[in-house]
């Protein structure tokens, strides 16, 4: 029983009394992590703008196409 609450206090004296870390990360790191955020960024926006834009983008095509088609039939 001693032992546990010996590993226990120890355990929480060690929590408590955590230091600063002393450790360096470049500027390498933060580019990164910069370019892999706006990576994402940017894949989401430009999945968004694919499913808008094409559909959009044939329906104008269709209408094109339908308008030329009429003038054709007048013309004649």
């Amino acid at each position: 029983m001693n032992s546990v609450r010996f590993v226990s206090i120890a355990l929480a004296a060690l929590a408590v009394s955590a230091t600063t870390a002393e450790a360096y990360i470049g500027p390498g790191v933060g580019a990164g992590a910069l370019a892999a955020v706006l990576g994402v960024l940017g894949s989401i926006f430009l999945a968004l703008f694919a499913v808008i834009y094409y559909p959009i983008k044939r329906l104008m095509k269709r209408r094109k196409s339908a308008a030329v088609d009429a003038s054709d039939d007048r013309g004649s």
